[in-house]
């Protein structure tokens, strides 16, 4: 292109043309990418990995690591990386030589910070760049349109997650203060819940590939809108199958059951299953493992379609928080009691009923409970 005196990288007709490739580009690289990378980093490329270790004062192996560890592939000795890769390796290595993180801490916090964005790029390039970027005007090129979307967008994205972020973190440090002990902050009771869209692989044979995503797309939001709004945690989201905690069994149960209410009055959803139980629940890297979360996927394996089944310790913890009668009977008797005695009689939310005892793979025989809302006048709703 031609500068002018004025500095204007305009031609003739007013439009701006590419800036050039960076020396280190790759001559196959599309300088629009270069470009964009450019505006989104905030820095150009300088450093091959050794550099950008040696710069940081890092070993390569530990830089390595951390770069694998945010989900990035091997670059080789090509020159690619920018002084915010510089300043990101020093934090991190600062953190570790200040002992405020072990080494392996500090890759943990790679990993986990990598996985968690690298899954936002990609809903934000796919579902919402992607709709902004169509050219407004018949002959302009999506290369025209795209570098100052992305550049009047960037600044308010990256605010927006900030924002977002420190309100997680903060809700997290909450959850883990009122722990009580140490050890509740890693190995916690929990209840934990699966929601599975009933034969979805029947669905995927039958949709167009743009259906079958507007369909998982309704399903992962209104679920995770319920789970939210309801006071759970969102753990994950698997396509056809969404995996969510909670502090208490009667918000897990209540969630459960919105879950199957809300999908089975939405026609152009699938029948829901949903399987709870409670108990020991190991957290790691905003993941849950453990017996319980195995319980509560078998659970909802076996359940009926809308329908939601619990484990026993479930249903215990339910009759223990009054949020269940131990039986029909056992109510019936309350209610006469408090009749009797012209108090109000006892109400509860949910229902309770034994379902026949059956081996589950990896758990041995278990008795799952047919949990059901309970109408305030003691009959089952």
């Amino acid at each position: 292109m031609t500068v002018d005196d004025t500095g204007s990288g305009a031609d003739g007709d007013g439009r701006v043309d590419p800036e050039p490739a960076p020396d280190s580009a790759d001559p196959g690289e599309d300088p629009l990418a270069l470009r964009l990378e450019g505006l989104i980093l905030g820095a150009e490329r300088r450093y091959t990995p050794f550099q950008a270790a040696r710069s940081a004062g890092v070993s390569m192996e530990l830089a390595s690591r951390f770069w694998r560890a945010m989900g990035f592939a091997d670059i080789g000795q090509a020159k690619a990386l920018t002084e915010a890769d510089v300043l990101a390796l020093r934090r991190l290595a600062g953190l570790v030589e200040a002992g405020l993180l072990s080494e392996a801490m500090a890759v943990q916090v790679a990993r986990s910070t990598g996985q968690t964005t690298a899954r936002l790029a990609e809903w934000q390039i796919d579902s919402f760049l992607e709709g902004l970027t169509e050219p407004p005007e018949p002959g302009m090129t999506r290369t025209e349109v795209t570098y100052p979307i992305v550049e009047l967008l960037l600044p308010e994205l990256q605010e927006f997650l900030v924002y977002v972020w420190r309100r997680q973190l903060a809700a997290s440090a909450g959850r883990v203060i009122q722990a009580g002990d140490d050890e509740e902050m890693v190995d916690r009771r929990l209840a934990v819940g699966f929601a599975d869209l009933v034969g979805f692989t029947r669905l995927t044979r039958r949709m167009e590939e743009e259906e079958l995503g507007e369909l998982v797309e309704a399903f992962e939001t209104t679920s995770a809108d319920l789970v939210a709004a309801r006071g759970g945690r969102l753990v994950k989201t698997l396509g056809d199958e969404v995996l969510y905690a909670a502090d208490d069994a009667g918000t897990a149960a209540e969630i459960a059951l919105l879950l199957v209410e809300t999908m089975a009055n939405d026609e152009t959803m699938p029948e829901l299953r949903v399987g709870i139980a409670f108990g020991t629940v190991t957290t790691r890297m905003g993941d849950v493992f453990g017996t319980t979360v195995n319980l509560a996927s078998r659970l909802t394996s076996i359940a009926p379609k809308d329908a939601v089944l619990v484990d026993t310790a479930f249903a215990e913890e339910l009759i223990r928080t009054r949020d269940a009668p131990a039986s029909e009977a056992a109510a019936a008797e309350e209610a006469a009691a408090a009749e009797k005695e012209g108090e109000e009689p006892p109400v509860y939310r949910f229902a309770l009923q034994p379902m026949w005892q059956r081996p589950v793979r990896g758990l041995g025989v278990v008795e799952p409970w047919l949990l059901t809302r309970r109408e305030s006048g003691g009959g089952e709703s």
